[in-house]
């Protein structure tokens, strides 16, 4: 059940769009936004709600990768594997980041500190190899800068 919050914030932006079904990405990012993530019971109710079917939000939520349809850690590292970072040591980024961590793509630390993921494209070429942690870009990517950003990781 979507909490008064959530139902409010996603009424809120109900009102800036022409219709309904406009507003389903900015829904699930708001219950995300609460929850970390966007369970199945969680696209029911926001498919009520905007009386979409729940098939027809799975869809949007399957195809837009920064909606998190399994629990996350509270650090979530996007590592950018466009052409631009292959050429520029993606591949050593990903080596060490994977080493470092423990993990794979999609896959959360023991401690369930970091969730590793890939994405398609972070849009800063000019900074390759890039990734992001909790939304914040980083580029220019080395394993000691690496290092130095999970450090930093609270």
């Amino acid at each position: 059940m979507l909490t008064t919050e959530e139902r409010q914030e996603i009424e809120v932006e109900m009102a800036r769009y022409p219709t309904r079904e406009a507003v389903c990405i900015d829904a699930m990012k708001i219950v995300q936004r609460h929850r970390g993530w966007v369970s199945d019971e969680s696209i029911r109710d926001i498919g009520e709600l905007l009386q979409m079917s729940s098939a027809d939000l799975d869809g949007v939520a399957t195809f837009y990768n920064l909606i998190f349809r399994k629990p996350v850690s509270p650090h979530v590292i996007m590592l950018c594997d466009s052409v631009s970072c292959w050429i520029m040591g993606y591949d050593r980024i990903r080596e060490h980041l994977t080493a470092r961590l423990g993990i794979q793509f999609g896959e959360t630390t023991a401690d369930n500190r970091f969730t590793l993921l890939p994405i398609v494209c972070l849009g800063a070429c000019e900074r390759a190899p890039a990734m992001t942690i909790d939304n914040d870009l980083y580029g220019n990517l080395d394993p000691a800068s690496v290092d130095r950003l999970l450090e930093g990781c609270k």
